[in-house]
């Protein structure tokens, strides 16, 4: 339990940086068109930064693997979900990305509440229980649906929101907590042997990863970096979480105030996700979006 937890802190670290990098990376790459997805992950994978924010979210990939190996699905999310601390931190001291006061009150509540739930996990939550098919192929089949719709809305213009960016962000986020919830099962599955890999649940980890990979790829692009990030990582973990209440069976808690300091928890995740996304306003660009306009629009001059 102590070595899932202590994979789970340093992915939450290596995970938000990937993030940061990708954002920095993608921001620089040519439109990610969802109808031509190799060519755009070609021009994705040619952007340096969004190639490094991937190899390191390879690596934060294999120590959440770890996590999950050791601990529960609900436990091992929370703590993956305080890294909003990390990615406050970082974006704004190292990649210029600037949150405001309400935005850190936000990421501060978040992070409060998914600590909270991580507490009241109890140490034996992890215990041998039969897991739920039926709430496994609903939320798998359900959020899958929802994530494939809301990516095809988004090739028409105006279709989603005026923040397509959050939205987009969040569906991705949806995704990842899919791809977790397999990879949950199979960590179990695995325990039987390699055999356990041939499974319909790795197709769906997989078939989700791709599909959040773009989403996410074009959320970063047009939508304000650290909150797209954060929303995504909220999406992923309340996704994942409710997914190791309903599918694993992991308790709320082990006592009755656990349940309701639990219960109360969720309630302060949700707040403070409604507090992330800032109100729209006028922002100034910031100099790898000023960039990226530039090279895509130059500016005309006027013949005389």
């Amino acid at each position: 339990m102590a070595l899932g937890l202590l994979l789970a802190l340093v992915a939450a670290l290596a995970t938000n940086l990937s993030f940061l990098f990708k954002q920095r990376g993608a921001v620089l790459a040519p439109e990610v068109q969802f109808r031509h997805p190799l060519h755009s992950a070609a021009a994705l994978f040619r952007s340096r930064w969004f190639a490094i924010g991937w190899l390191v979210a390879l690596v934060a990939w294999g120590l959440h693997v770890g996590a999950l190996a050791g601990a529960p699905l609900s436990i091992v999310q929370a703590v993956l979900g305080g890294g909003l601390v990390f990615l406050a931190i970082l974006g704004d001291r190292y990649f210029g990305l600037k949150l405001g006061r309400r935005q850190w009150i936000g990421v501060t509540i978040t992070a409060a509440g998914l600590a909270v739930i991580a507490l009241t996990g109890g140490l034996n939550s992890d215990a041998a229980r039969p897991y739920s098919l039926a709430a496994l192929i609903a939320i798998e089949s359900g959020v899958l649906v929802a994530g494939a719709t809301v990516l095809v809305l988004a090739t028409r213009r105006d279709a989603l929101s005026s923040r397509p960016g959050l939205v987009l962000g969040a569906a991705a986020g949806a995704l990842f907590g899919v791809s977790d919830i397999a990879l949950k099962y199979l960590t179990h599955a695995v325990g039987g042997g390699l055999l356990g890999l041939l499974s319909p649940w790795t197709g769906a980890a997989i078939l989700a990863s791709i599909i959040a990979f773009f989403a996410s790829a074009r959320a970063l692009q047009i939508g304000p970096g650290l909150e797209v990030i954060a929303l995504t990582s909220l999406a992923a973990n309340l996704t994942a979480t409710i997914g190791g209440i309903l599918v694993f069976r992991e308790p709320l808690g082990n006592s009755s105030p656990a349940v309701v300091a639990r219960l109360m928890a969720f309630g302060l995740v949700i707040a403070g996700g409604a507090l992330i996304p800032s109100p729209t306003r006028t922002r100034r660009p910031h100099r790898w979006r000023a960039a990226v306009r530039h090279r895509r629009h130059p500016p005309t001059t006027k013949p005389w």
